[in-house]
């Protein structure tokens, strides 16, 4: 950011919840009102995470941010710390940057990012407390974040068909977004984006169609909790979607006869990963002015952004093998017998990828983690996102695989080297096929897949936190499942941006995050709907 930001008030103060690690607020604090301009019209004010490792990762980003505010860059102490971190010689943040020269910002990120769980009482209220401090600063509020996707994703509604009360009363998780409306109902914030898994549009509870129900809630929040109702302005909010084609007006209606226009496909907006998402944006009655609907939307283009392009500088790396001692002489040796073992299996059914493996070497010479960047040109977009970085690559370490997925990762990266696509289970040896009753059934039958090169990722999610399998790297030598760090990249993160507690925890993170490219350009449109009304 530029030294500008230290001189430049802040118009809108962002209220972040159920904030994860920060994508969404990523994107609005980095948002300019012009590039290079140095002016940053929204500013993270409160957020709120409950997990403790996503608010670890939170309020070091806060921190962060006030550094760049404050300082005009970021100092040399904090780049000794993210070198210190890659090293795995550095302490948490609290205890390196509590005490000591940059203590009145620490505590001030710990009063930015909070460890809270909303619905829990005394929760709401520090919360409550903390907007309420702050409100006065901005010339008006905010409200941005997601509830928990879980009771809305079509896998997770899958695994709870079994369970009777499910299926009349729901997932608690179902009715987080409640919280929105409290918040909605006091502060009245000018505009809200409310993020969520495209599952939510057919979400049922008993025979209520879940999202009908959020629609008429989140346009009058007072009345939905309780309240009379009122036709003031300030009380209501128009529900629009945040991007809409050439040609066509953003409206009311348009949502309200196929809610399917709230989709965001974010491959067609720059981002390197087919990640489709549910995007609300509620407009306060009194800014819903006639020229909102003609506002461009997010970014478009012809060209998408491909996984090579993202990846671009990370340096390669190999798996391990689990459950035993590994070293790069037994991660060969067991990558040997096993590359073997596919060839029998495939040598007369499928030459084309038994070719493949017999020219694959087992990369033995690579590490299972590094910090430092590849040699060589990169991308436009990798360029961006190493950004101010000076050197060092966090995050990034490999996990270890029994020999049996050692097996069929080499198998699905050479299939799709040699057919130009992923395999499903039906292309799968007998040889290799895993124990697995639903192994050939449904959304299982591509259990194993392969991110191929030449176009955008599948959608980065939170089961990369238990298994990488559908999430293997085209590159079969490196016989492996991607790294933290490439998912963060799939996902637009800087470099900078470090994940904190542990691996799988980081997964987890990452998958459930809004990616901060098009955060940034859904606060354009917030920016310009706020900045033209009054």
């Amino acid at each position: 950011m530029s030294a500008a930001r230290a001189g430049t008030r802040a118009q809108f103060g962002v209220i972040d919840i159920f904030a994860g690690p920060g994508g969404l607020g990523e994107g609005f604090s980095s948002y300019e009102r012009k590039p290079g301009s140095g002016t940053y019209p929204f500013e993270l004010a409160v957020s709120a995470e409950m997990e403790r490792s996503a608010h670890a990762t939170l309020r070091l980003r806060a921190f962060y941010r006030l550094l760049q505010r404050n300082e005009g860059q970021i100092p040399e102490e904090y780049w000794d710390y993210l070198r210190d971190v890659a090293a795995g010689k550095a302490e948490t943040p609290r205890a390196r940057f509590e005490e000591g020269r940059w203590r009145s910002l620490w505590k001030e990120a710990e009063l930015e990012a909070l460890n809270l769980t909303l619905g829990k009482s005394e929760d709401n209220q520090e919360l409550y407390r903390r907007i309420e401090a702050v409100k006065s600063e901005y010339d008006e509020l905010v409200l941005i974040g997601g509830p928990p996707c879980q009771a809305y994703s079509l896998v997770g509604r899958a695994r709870q068909k079994k369970v009777a009360e499910f299926r009349t009363k729901g997932d608690p998780r179902h009715f987080l977004y409640k919280q929105y409306l409290a918040i909605l109902a006091t502060f009245k914030p000018a505009v809200f984006i409310m993020e969520n898994v495209k599952g939510i549009l057919t979400s049922k509870v008993g025979n209520q169609e879940m999202f009908a129900a959020i629609q008429r809630d989140l346009k009058n929040p007072s009345a939905a909790l309780g309240a009379a109702v009122s036709s003031a302005d300030t009380e209501q909010y128009a529900l629009l979607p945040i991007h809409v084609p050439d040609g066509m007006e953003r409206t009311e209606d348009l949502v309200a006869n196929d809610p399917s226009a709230f989709i965001i496909r974010c491959e067609e907006h720059g981002v390197p990963q087919a990640r489709h998402r549910v995007i609300i944006m509620g407009v306060r009655r009194d800014y819903a002015k006639p020229f909102v609907a003609k506002l461009s939307g997010l970014d478009s283009s012809a060209t998408r952004n491909r996984i090579e392009h993202a990846l671009a500088g990370l340096p390669s790396l190999r798996s391990g093998v689990s459950r035993e001692f590994d070293d790069s002489k037994r991660w060969y040796d067991a990558m040997e017998r096993e590359r073997k073992r596919v060839i029998r299996a495939i040598k007369q059914t499928m030459p084309a990828v038994a070719q493949v493996l017999q020219t694959t070497v087992p990369a033995a010479n690579l590490p299972r983690s590094s910090t430092k960047y590849a040699p060589g040109r990169v991308s436009t977009l990798a360029g961006e996102l190493r950004g101010l970085n000076p050197g060092v690559v966090l995050n990034h370490d490999t996990r270890g695989h029994m020999p049996s997925d050692l097996a069929r990762y080499m198998f699905v990266a050479a299939f799709a080297e040699a057919e130009g696509r992923s395999p499903t289970s039906r292309d799968f040896p007998v040889e290799l096929a895993p124990d697995h009753e639903s192994w050939s059934a449904g959304s299982f039958a591509d259990r194993f897949r392969v991110q191929r090169k030449g176009q955008p990722s599948n959608t980065i999610t939170s089961h990369l936190s238990k298994d990488g399998h559908a999430f293997i790297h085209w590159d079969a030598s490196q016989c492996r499942s991607l790294s933290v760090r490439e998912a963060a990249r799939l996902q637009t993160f800087p470099d900078d941006y470090l994940f904190l507690g542990p691996r799988t925890d980081q997964f987890v993170q990452v998958g459930n995050a809004v990616p901060p490219m098009v955060a940034r350009q859904i606060a354009r449109v917030v920016h310009r709907v706020l900045s033209n009304s009054k």
